[in-house]
C-alpha cells in the first residue's frame, strides 16, 4: 500500500540523489583525465587521439554489454540463471575483445578506421597506442557489470557505490603517478582509464563471491526457476539501443574530421563531451526513480515538475557559462586548454545548453513507457535520435561553412529534442493501456 504525500518533491529528491551523486561521480573521471592531459606535452594531439578516437571507439566496441546490468539486475534469480548469464559474459566478452584486437593490433587499424574516420596524420599513432593499451577495457566492463546487476538484484547497491568511488580513487591516483613520470597525454589517459576500471572490476568480483553464494542458495531453495525465454531473445532488444546511441561518437568524429579546422575540434572535442556529461549525468540518473515512483499517488505529475525543474536547473548551469567568463575559467583554468582551443570551446558552448532539461525529459518518459513495459518505443526513439543527428553532421559535412564542434553540438540538440518528441508522443499513444505481460523477448526485472 502506498503512503500518501510519499512523492513529494523532498521524497523524490532522496531517491534520486544517491543515484544522481554516483553518476556525478563518473561524470568527474572524464574532465579529471582532459585537465591532466592538457597540461603535458603536445596537448591538442593527445586530446584529439583520446577525445576524438580512442575513447568512442572504445565506447562503441564496448556498447552489445552495456545493458549486462540491467540485464543481470532482471536475470540473476538462482544459481541457474546466474550461472547461465555468466557463461553469456564470457562469451560476450571475449568476442568484443576479439574485435578490438583486431582494430588495435592488426593492419585494419591502418585500412579501415584512418580512412573512415580521416584521422589526421598526428593523431593516427598516438590513436593507436590508446586503443591498444585498453585492449583489457571490455573484459572489465562486461565483468563489472554482470556482477553488479546481481548485488542490485539482491540489495547491494551500497557495493556499486564503494566501487566506483574506488574506481575514481585509482583513476586520479594513476593520473598523477603517469603524469610524473614521464609519460605522454595518450598513455596517461587510457592507461588511468583502464586501471581504473579493471580495480573496480576486480573490487565488485571480490564482493560478489562473497556477498552473492548465499542469496543465491536461499533462492534456490525456494525453488525459483530459471526465465522461461531465451537468454539471447532477452538481450539482444537491450544491447540495441546503446549500440544505436554510441554509434554517435564515431559518426560525430568522423564528421567533424571532415569540416573546418578538424584537429582543433578534436581536441576541444572531449573536454567539451566530458562537461556535458558531468552535468547530463543527474539526468540519466532519473530513469530508475520514475520507474520506481510513477504509480505512486500523483506520482505522474510531481515527477514531471522534478524533471522540468531541475533539468532547467542543470541547463541553467550550461547557460551561464556560456554568456560569462565561467567557460573560459573552466576551460582554461581547470582543463587547461590552450587560449585557442578555450575560445573555440567556449564560442560553442551555448549550444549544449538544452541537453542536461532534455535529458531529464527524457528520462521521465522513457521511465514511463518502461514501467509500462513499452520498451520497443524506446529503441524506436534512439533510432529518431540517430536519423535526425546523423542528417545534421551530413549536411554540415556537406555544406563545410562551419566547423565540427558547432555542426555536433547542433546534431546532438536536434537528436536529443526528437528523441524526447518521439517519447513524449509513445507514450500519449501507447503508456496508458498497462499489459498484462512484458512485450515479448524484453522480459522485466523482478522486484527486488
Amino acid at each position: 500500500m502506498s503512503i500518501p504525500d510519499s512523492n513529494t518533491h523532498g521524497s523524490i529528491l532522496r531517491t534520486w540523489w544517491p543515484l544522481a551523486a554516483s553518476w556525478l561521480l563518473m561524470g568527474a573521471e572524464l574532465p579529471a583525465i582532459a585537465g591532466v592531459v592538457s597540461r603535458l606535452e603536445q596537448p591538442e594531439i593527445m586530446l584529439a587521439a583520446f577525445g576524438g578516437v580512442v575513447f568512442p571507439i572504445a565506447l562503441l566496441i564496448e556498447s552489445p554489454i552495456i545493458m549486462m546490468l540491467a540485464a543481470s539486475t532482471a536475470w540473476s534469480r538462482n544459481t541457474a540463471s546466474f550461472g547461465e548469464l555468466g557463461r553469456f559474459t564470457i562469451k560476450a566478452s571475449f568476442v568484443l575483445t576479439i574485435i578490438h584486437a583486431l582494430i588495435a593490433l592488426t593492419p585494419l587499424y591502418w585500412w579501415v578506421l584512418v580512412p573512415l574516420l580521416d584521422i589526421p596524420a598526428d593523431v593516427q599513432a598516438p590513436a593507436l597506442m590508446g586503443l591498444q593499451i585498453m585492449l583489457p577495457w571490455n573484459w572489465a566492463i562486461a565483468d563489472r557489470r554482470f556482477r553488479q546487476g546481481a548485488l542490485i538484484r539482491f540489495g547491494h547497491r551500497e557495493t556499486i557505490a564503494r566501487g566506483t568511488f574506488i574506481r575514481l580513487m585509482a583513476t586520479f591516483l594513476a593520473l598523477w603517478v603517469f603524469s610524473q613520470n614521464g609519460a605522454n597525454g595518450i598513455v596517461t589517459a587510457t592507461a588511468s582509464l583502464t586501471i581504473g576500471v579493471l580495480v573496480e572490476a576486480i573490487f565488485v568480483r571480490w564482493r560478489a563471491a562473497v556477498l552473492l553464494p548465499r542469496h543465491l542458495a536461499a533462492a534456490d531453495t525456494k525453488g525459483l526457476t530459471p526465465p522461461t525465454t531465451s537468454l539471447i531473445a532477452f538481450y539482444v532488444p537491450l544491447a540495441v539501443t546503446p549500440m544505436l546511441i554510441l554509434a554517435l561518437q564515431p559518426i560525430a568524429a568522423a564528421g567533424i574530421t571532415r569540416m573546418p579546422m578538424p584537429l582543433e575540434c578534436l581536441a576541444v572535442w572531449g573536454p567539451l563531451g566530458g562537461l556535458i556529461f558531468l552535468l547530463r549525468s543527474a539526468g540519466i540518473a532519473f530513469n530508475e526513480v520514475v520507474i520506481a515512483r510513477c504509480d505512486e499517488p500523483d506520482g505522474r505529475r510531481r515527477l514531471r515538475r522534478f524533471a522540468w525543474g531541475w533539468g532547467a536547473g542543470f541547463s541553467g548551469i550550461l547557460t551561464i557559462m556560456a554568456v560569462t567568463p565561467l567557460a573560459d575559467l573552466w576551460f582554461r583554468g581547470v582543463i587547461g586548454l590552450e587560449p585557442e582551443l578555450a575560445r573555440l570551446g567556449t564560442q560553442v558552448l551555448w549550444l549544449a545548453a538544452p541537453l542536461p532539461l532534455l535529458t531529464f525529459l527524457e528520462s521521465y518518459w522513457q521511465g514511463m513507457l518502461v514501467s509500462r513495459h513499452r520498451t520497443r518505443a524506446v529503441t524506436g526513439s534512439v533510432a529518431a535520435f540517430l536519423v535526425v543527428a546523423v542528417i545534421v553532421i551530413a549536411a554540415g559535412v556537406l555544406i563545410g561553412r562551419w566547423n565540427g564542434l558547432l555542426v555536433t553540438l547542433a546534431a546532438f540538440a536536434a537528436g536529443n529534442t526528437a528523441q524526447t518528441l518521439w517519447l513524449r508522443w509513445k507514450w500519449q499513444v501507447e503508456g496508458p493501456r498497462r499489459p498484462e505481460q512484458p512485450e515479448q523477448g524484453i522480459g522485466a526485472p523482478e522486484p527486488l
